[in-house]
């Protein structure tokens, strides 16, 4: 048998046993369940639309197909003022002034120029659901990419960040360091607390294969509950095969660690008092970012930023790969650092004596 089919019944076994396991359902219900608690408290699960405004100085098809996008609420107004208003108020996300003969200079292939209001006091993640929107209603209507140049300006308090999106981020990070590093270092510290890895010794499955199988656990879980999470609100941005990528790197540095934990830890007690201890570490950055008054620099301090940066950053600024390069780049090397840890640990290991024993 190759070694490959041995993870691979490894990681079938996780998944059978782990919905009897309680760390395991507390991975998988506790970020839906905080999700829910601070959509409640804000007012957000039940998301509302992403409200787009026109002021529209001709008769552009463009409003008229923004009306039929479901997703979105689309309002008229008569003069610029009241638009402007409404921005500024909050009660629009964004607001655009149609000049007259819009329609027919983008389908010319003339370069047309829009004037575009935004609130700031609207969710990032809204603006960005608009402007991809708005070029593809304007595509739609010219029947081609329209060379459209458009101006914005920040109406509001441009300062404030609403608190949904100061949240969100801790919300990334306790799905994905939960899911991620409890299950594999709980499930690892149970079977050695049990004597279930001594086996080992008698069969042809390597601890190696044992720590992949519940790595694969970890990423798996972590994983699919930040994608599920997401879902919920609504946050997957522009680039979502990217969003995709990132969360499986940051739940593959969740998983070593979790494993890493679980190598060198001997009872479920200490386990939960070291991850109590190094808590604060892995949740800095998203405090951090919580109070904006405090230098965001200090959370590039904490490993855990180069997970929460890329998926932020994708989710409500619309960020391509080159722009979050870097922080992928150091996140790369970190998952890198975690592998030649557990690799030397067990080389190290003298007929397992170090790791398994417990």
């Amino acid at each position: 048998m190759s070694g490959l089919r041995r993870i691979a019944i490894l990681l079938q076994r996780e998944l059978i046993r782990g919905p009897r396991n309680t760390f395991f359902l507390f991975a998988v219900l506790m970020p839906f369940f905080i999700t829910l608690v601070i959509s409640l408290l804000f007012g957000t699960f039940f998301v509302e639309k992403p409200r787009l405004g026109f002021m529209d100085e001709g008769n552009s098809q463009v409003v008229t197909l923004a009306q039929e996008v479901e997703s979105l609420v689309v309002k008229e107004y008569d003069t610029a003022v009241a638009l402007q208003t409404a921005v500024e108020n909050g009660a629009i996300d964004l607001g655009i002034i149609l000049p007259a003969h819009f329609d027919a200079t983008v389908r010319s292939g003339e370069e047309a120029e829009l004037t575009a209001y935004v609130s700031g006091e609207s969710l990032l993640k809204n603006r960005t659901i608009l402007g991809i929107n708005l070029a593809a209603l304007i595509r739609r209507m010219a029947g081609q990419e329209a060379p459209v140049n458009i101006i914005t300006r920040t109406l509001g308090d441009v300062e404030a960040i609403p608190w949904q999106d100061r949240v969100f981020p801790l919300i990334i990070l306790m799905t994905i360091i939960v899911g991620g590093t409890m299950v594999p270092a709980t499930s690892l510290v149970d079977e050695k607390q049990k004597r279930t890895l001594n086996a080992l010794n008698i069969t042809p499955t390597s601890l190696g294969e044992v720590f992949t199988a519940k790595t694969l656990l970890g990423i798996l879980l972590s994983t699919l509950t930040a994608l599920v999470v997401l879902l919920l609100n609504r946050a997957f941005g522009s680039q979502p095969a990217l969003l995709i990528f990132v969360l499986i790197l940051g739940a593959t540095a969740s998983g070593l660690l979790g494993v890493l934990l679980g190598a060198f830890v001997k009872d479920i007690t200490t386990l939960f008092a070291v991850i109590k201890g190094i808590g604060i570490l892995l949740y800095a950055p998203a405090f951090v970012y919580l109070f904006p008054s405090i230098p965001q620099w200090i959370a590039q301090i904490f490993p855990t930023y180069y997970i929460m940066y890329p998926v932020v950053e994708i989710v409500q600024q619309g960020a391509t790969l080159p722009d979050i390069a870097p922080q992928l780049l150091i996140l790369c090397l970190i998952i890198l650092a975690e592998v030649a840890i557990l690799a030397t640990a067990i080389r190290r290991a003298h007929r397992y004596e170090i790791i398994v024993a417990a």
